[in-house]
Formats: C-alpha cells, structure tokens, sequence
C-alpha cells in the first residue's frame, strides 16, 4: 500500500505563502496531522520577513467539510460539562489556539474557497483577514444537524463579521449560503469566476504582497480594537497607530518625495 500524502502542503510564490488542504478523497476534512502541518506553517509564515502573505486554498469537490469525525482525533467527548468546555478550549486538535494566532499576527491571511466550506473550514476560514470565494462556493455549519454549535470561532467571529442577524441564518436556521450570499452577508469580500478563481485569488494575494508591512499591521490590531471600543476610543486607537507609522523612515521619506514632486509640477494624488 502507498504511503499517504501530507494531509497539508506548502509552496512558496512571490513572498506569498500557500498553504493546501490536501485530503481531496476525505473533501478535506480537518485531522490531527492536518492542523499540526498548518500550525507549522502558521508560524514560518509569522517569521520569515521575507513571506508578505499566507494563502490558504484546497483542491477537489470540498474546499473543507469540516472536522474528520471518523477519525477520532477530533472528538469533543467528555464526562461532565464542565470537561467539555475545556475540551474545546484546550483540546480539538489546538483549533482555538491557532485560530487565536492567525488572528494576532500582523501579516494579512487570505482564505480562498473554490468550492463548499463548512463547519470547521469555515471556522478555520474566519480567523483569516480576507475570504475570496469562487462563484461554486458555498458556507454552512452543519453542526446543528447534531445539536450542537460550532464552537471554536463559529459563533463568536461569524457574529462579530456578519451580525447576529446573519448568524442566526446560518447556525440557528441550519442554512448554507451560496457565494452571492456570503458576499451579500459581509462573509466574503470577493466572488470571482470559477474559470478565472485561481488566477484572480493569486492577483489579490500579489496586490497585498506589495502594500506596506508596517503599515498592514498596524491596520490589522487597529481594526480589531476598534471594533471593541466605542466611537471616542476608537480615535485615540487611529491617532496611536499614526503616530507611530509617521515615525517611519519609510513614511518621512515618502513623504518628502511626494512633496517634492508636487512642488515641482509633479502629478497630484
């Protein structure tokens, strides 16, 4: 019998960092060595300089149909309520402590969907920066077929991107949503041509490779605080963000040649 394939793999591609789901025959269904390959990557993606953006996209019928329930690894069983919680803090495969980290660093993350993605693989999914759909693309959370919620990210980042009203559709109704939807919803920024998805996902990631870094995460806490905090607070988050980016070198310089090009006839912004 021949050996199985790496459940996640990696390239890299113009400083961009791709990562794919790499269980086509199991629609990608997320298992132990699937999460702990990615974690690895997660973290060389955090620190190499010279990797701008991460990628993550899968191959076959699935983008992601959520956990690998067959496989044991992921199994949420506990005795009382109270091992249950932990489990899902601690335990399925470090979901919530990767998710976490996806979100804190401050480089931008893109997840591409080509297809379904469900459950897990949404979870996984909004931890990411920025969501591209193809036009074949579809979400769901499956989990109340079981009774259940989806617990590491569903509830609480599905509510904080699409509202409560979105996420009762979702997880309360039991719905899927097709691409158009999402992106009508706030779930996805993009929905681009199946024919064209893949050229058009590296595009978006090439574009975002070439913005400012410092200035990439900044936005990125910025934005999270903001989101936090009311109307007052939220300035004071802007004005300390600036005011350590127009500190930059980078920034001054800038600056000082786009002045000087102005003062010289030069085209205006």
């Amino acid at each position: 019998m021949s050996e199985e394939a790496p459940h996640l793999l990696t390239e890299e591609v113009d400083g961009i960092l791709i990562a794919t789901l790499n269980r086509p025959e199991k629609l990608n269904a997320i298992t132990a060595q699937m999460m702990q390959l990615f974690e690895q990557a997660l973290l060389r993606f955090r620190d190499t300089p010279e990797l701008k953006v991460m990628l993550i996209r899968s191959t076959g019928r699935y983008f992601c149909s959520g956990a690998d329930l067959r496989s044991g690894s992921s199994s949420g069983v506990g005795r009382t309520a109270s091992e249950i919680r932990e489990t899902h803090r601690l335990g399925l495969n470090g979901m919530q402590r990767i998710y976490d980290e996806m979100e804190h660093i401050e480089k931008p993350i893109v997840a591409a969907h080509h297809a379904a993605c469900v459950g897990g693989g949404l979870e996984m999914s909004l931890s990411a920066d920025f969501r591209l759909a193809a036009k074949s693309a579809e979400y769901g959370f499956p989990e109340g077929l079981f009774g259940v919620l989806p617990a590491s990210n569903g509830v609480s980042r599905l509510t904080r991107i699409c509202g409560a009203h979105w996420a009762r559709y979702l997880i309360m109704a039991n719905l899927r949503a097709d691409a158009e939807k999402a992106l009508y919803m706030g779930l996805v920024h993009e929905v681009f041509p199946d024919e064209t998805f893949e050229e058009d996902v590296m595009s978006f990631c090439r574009h975002l490779a070439e913005q400012n870094p410092e200035q990439m995460g900044a936005a990125k806490l910025a934005i999270e605080l903001a989101s936090e905090v009311g109307r007052d607070q939220g300035r004071h988050v802007e004005r300390l963000a600036n005011s350590a980016l127009m500190l930059n070198p980078s920034y001054l310089e800038g600056m000082a040649r786009y002045v000087q090009g102005v003062g010289k006839g030069g085209d205006k912004a």
